[in-house]
């Protein structure tokens, strides 16, 4: 059944050969850390940069960044690829699938640096093209990302095909926040990504502020008009990189003259329209500052002043530069866990253990930016700050990453303790994706400098003291780069100084820690290019996942622990962690061995199959062990059979998948067996079907026969309620043909908040129909809405409400986050009235009802 074998892929991610050029020896660089949370080192060896460095806060930062992008690492259907969400729980206000566009130009410049580029051009593809995105929520800079992944994974062809849909986003905030007689774009503190802030608190709206021509996001537009030009000279379109290019100069000239301040040598947001608070006024086109309460005052800087260098807009002048004095001044911005978002003594200066404050606290987005500028800044030569000032802000940066000792990030953090209370919500904050870190530390702390061209260029920024680094086996334009500094020549056996390697080979260096730059170095390989044969063939894409609510593909069990979510299992998302959860487990389980079936409902020719084992062993609170033994099983021909596999190991092991590869296969479901360990029961956090097929994949349609099923265009079936929550939970949503357990995007029926200990939900069929079976996908946040006790049936007759006595409930016990079915006599009636009786003081809710005469269906 299973035979031991080594695989040289693992599915989309980079093929690695055993004879590959490297300095450091990459198992052990994984080995030196002791508290992985994702322990595939597999993956991380096929598809990650290495690094070490003397500062062990920093290497260690530098490989928990790697395991956090894991965490957030989505898939959320075969035709949009993957994604990042930001928060672990993807919150109501996330788009499809839990992605929100605030952090996304952080993502994708830590994602371009992922071996190959399919999830960065996934994620670029995502914000453009799929339903629910929601790319304009907040201020981003996508254009320019989708170049800066170009830069690395040269793609000329799929930039060419965003280019309309790019053209289109930038028209989009120029339509809704572009004002022509001054030359900028508006928009509030909280849509910028800053809720609580120091302008928004002089407002009557002091969460959402109001309209500002902002640094931040003017600078983020000109990136992006920039980038849109040069994707435009590549795809031929003179026409539209003429009109960006003017576009970029405009905007350029107009936030130099406004909102530079000689006065207080800093860039600041200008008010759009007059405002009042607590009667004083602030008048529009006045920076901050410059009226209303506070006028007058020498201070209200903030860390979005820096967002210009992000970008090098304002490469080539040093007339700004002062602007950096404050940034390593513990009378501005510098703290022990900084730096903080406003200056120290500024007036509004204000530390809260509640979010979203933007007034003080440490946010490692701001953070992210202001590292990335100050390392544009001396790369370009400024002498305001030094290389030093550098390394020891990213030391800063690296140690904030910690809670009770290990690595760990939250939203924000206080700037001189690095407490994150308050900035910490369970079940939502932890590990959060908001910022970046791994590309500071590629083309900043090693200074491994992005060009549109075949020249290698280092500028490190590390410092000369040091007495090595290595930035080793990093993917840029088709190449192997690594960048290693020895200085006594002894312990990468390179010699002494700095050595530049391009698939292992030498190609430049240096006797000191210097700038060196190698043209011609890096040209791209043929077959680092995409040709439009490549785009037409099969892609590798895992059948199993169902972010969309679909009916197929459908995931059961023979057992469901009641705390946990079978719908976890196909999310896209995985991690281990015990809390917050993010799994199925069988603890309770009666059984010796349990099963998984996905059904896929239609054949679907399968070559591996991906199992995320969980292993709490070494927590005493939990009794989950990763399965002794698992075997799979297809459907084919009304049977079940076997399938022999092949694995590259022999033996499951915890927080990592379990990797099973077979011959294509037909099928139409899927059955992993799990036998459990003697010491405990088995958990998995997701599972995993990949075939090739080429995109788009057709979803499968709603099976026929559902007698409950409105798609919202017929008058019946019906559906009302004795209650329903005023949160969008509404009767309509459980017959829609839609499932969904999770919290976002809201397509249920609940009854939460109701006065009543029992509720009810009603279906009207609006004719006389038979049935003999129901199935309830029950909602169960484990908070205000919860599995019920019970629940029952009823049907009318005459006036009457008549109960059914002879229901056989699977599971017997109501299970929440999973489908309950319940079958019964044939039964003929026109009215449905299901009954919750709810538990506690939490109340019921359902994410979809179906009602089936299963002798019809046959």
């Amino acid at each position: 059944m299973m035979k031991p074998f080594f695989i040289a892929a693992t599915l989309i991610f980079a093929t690695i050969s055993a004879a590959e050029a490297q300095v450091l020896d990459k198992r052990q660089q994984l080995q030196n850390e002791a508290w992985w949370y994702n322990r595939d080192f597999d993956w991380y060896e096929k598809n990650i940069p290495f690094f070490e460095c003397p500062d062990r806060e920093i290497t260690t930062t530098y490989y928990y960044r790697w395991d956090l992008l894991t965490k957030h690492l989505t898939y959320g259907s075969p035709n949009t690829g993957y994604i990042f969400t930001e928060f672990i729980d993807r919150p109501f206000w996330s788009g499809a699938y839990g992605a929100i566009s605030c952090p996304a130009g952080h993502q994708l410049y830590e994602a371009r640096w992922l071996r190959t580029p399919r999830v960065a051009n996934d994620y670029s593809r995502y914000w453009l093209r799929t339903p629910g995105a929601q790319p304009r929520n907040y201020s981003n800079w996508l254009a320019d990302s989708a170049w800066a992944v170009h830069q690395v994974h040269p793609d000329e062809e799929f930039l060419a095909d965003l280019l309309d849909d790019l053209v289109k986003n930038f028209e989009g905030w120029e339509q809704r926040h572009f004002v022509p007689e001054v030359g900028l774009f508006w928009q509030t503190g909280h849509d910028d990504g800053m809720e609580f802030n120091i302008n928004s608190r002089q407002t009557r709206d002091i969460l959402r502020g109001a309209p500002s021509y902002r640094p931040s996001f003017n600078a983020y537009m000109w990136a992006d008009a920039q980038a849109i030009t040069r994707i435009a000279v590549l795809a031929n379109r003179r026409d539209v990189a003429k009109r960006f290019t003017e576009k970029a100069d405009a905007l350029k000239a107009k936030m130099l003259e406004m909102m530079w301040d000689e006065r207080r040598q800093f860039f600041f947001p200008v008010l759009k329209n007059d405002e009042e608070r607590d009667g004083y006024k602030m008048k529009a086109l006045t920076r901050t500052y410059e009226s209303g309460q506070h006028a007058g005052d020498p201070h209200g800087r903030e860390l979005i002043g820096y967002v210009p260098w992000q970008f090098n807009l304002l490469s080539g002048s040093t007339k700004y530069d002062v602007a950096w004095k404050k940034l390593m001044d513990r009378d501005g911005f510098y703290a022990d866990f900084g730096p903080s978002t406003v200056e120290r003594n500024d007036p509004m200066f204000l530390l809260k253990k509640s979010c979203c404050w933007w007034s003080g606290q440490s946010w490692p987005y701001a953070t992210t930016q202001t590292l990335k500028a100050l390392a544009n800044s001396l790369q370009s030569g400024s002498k305001a700050l030094t290389n030093a000032d550098y390394t020891k802000l990213l030391g800063i940066y690296a140690r904030s990453h910690r809670k009770n000792g290990k690595p760990y990030l939250a939203e924000a953090l206080h700037p001189d303790t690095g407490s994150f209370e308050g900035h910490d919500g369970y079940n939502h904050s932890e590990h959060y994706l908001h910022s970046g870190y791994c590309d500071l530390v590629i083309t900043g702390l090693a200074g491994l400098v992005p060009r549109d061209d075949d020249t290698l260029e280092v500028r490190p920024l590390a410092p000369t003291d040091w007495g090595y680094f290595a930035l080793d086996t990093v993917p840029y334009r088709g190449h192997l780069i690594s960048v290693v500094w020895d200085k006594r020549g002894d312990r990468y056996k390179l010699g002494k100084g700095l050595h530049l390697l391009v698939d292992g080979q030498r190609v430049g260096g240096a006797d000191k820690l210097q700038p060196v730059v190698v043209k011609e170095a890096v040209p791209v390989k043929p077959e680092g290019r995409t040709s439009a044969a490549d785009r037409t063939a099969p892609v590798a894409t895992n059948f199993a996942v169902n972010n969309d609510g679909t009916y197929f593909p459908r995931i059961t069990a023979s057992y469901t622990a009641p705390n946990t979510s079978l719908s976890k299992l196909n999310d896209g998302n995985y991690w281990y962690l015990l809390h917050p959860p993010n799994r199925w487990t069988c603890q309770g389980s009666p059984n010796l061995e349990d099963w998984i079936t996905v059904a896929f409902g239609t054949p679907r020719t399968i070559h591996t199959v991906k199992v995320y084992v969980l292993d709490d062993s070494d927590l005493p609170e939990s009794p989950i062990t990763a399965p002794q033994a698992i075997r799979l099983e297809s459907w084919m021909d009304g049977n079940w059979k076997s399938v022999d596999y092949e694995t590259t190991s022999d033996r499951i092991v915890g927080h990592r998948p379990y990797t099973l590869t077979f011959g294509p296969l037909k099928t139409q479901k899927l059955r992993a067996i799990l036998v459990h360990s003697s010491s405990g029961r088995s958990g998995l956090t997701e599972i995993e079907a990949w075939g090739d097929v080429p995109l788009p994949l057709e979803s499968r349609p709603h099976p026929p026969g559902n007698l409950a099923f409105n798609d919202g265009r017929r008058e019946f079936p019906k559906a009302t309620a004795s209650y329903h929550d005023r949160f969008g939970g509404v009767p309509e949503s459980a017959i829609d043909g839609k499932t969904n357990f999770l919290p976002t995007p809201t397509n249920r029926w609940t009854s939460y908040e109701s006065p009543n200990h029992v509720d009810w939900l009603q279906i009207e069929f609006g004719k006389s129909v038979e049935f003999n079976r129901i199935e309830l996908a029950i909602y169960d946040d484990r908070g205000g809405v919860q599995r019920p006790v019970k629940y029952d049936f009823e049907i009318r007759k005459d006036d009457n409400w008549l109960p059914i006595t002879d229901a056989k409930r699977s599971p017997e016990e109501p299970a929440g986050s999973q489908w309950n079915s319940a079958t019964f006599a044939r039964i003929k009636t026109s009215s449905l009235r299901i009954r919750f009786t709810n538990r506690g003081r939490a109340r019921s809710g359902v994410t979809e009802v179906m009602v089936w005469n299963d002798e019809q269906r046959e």
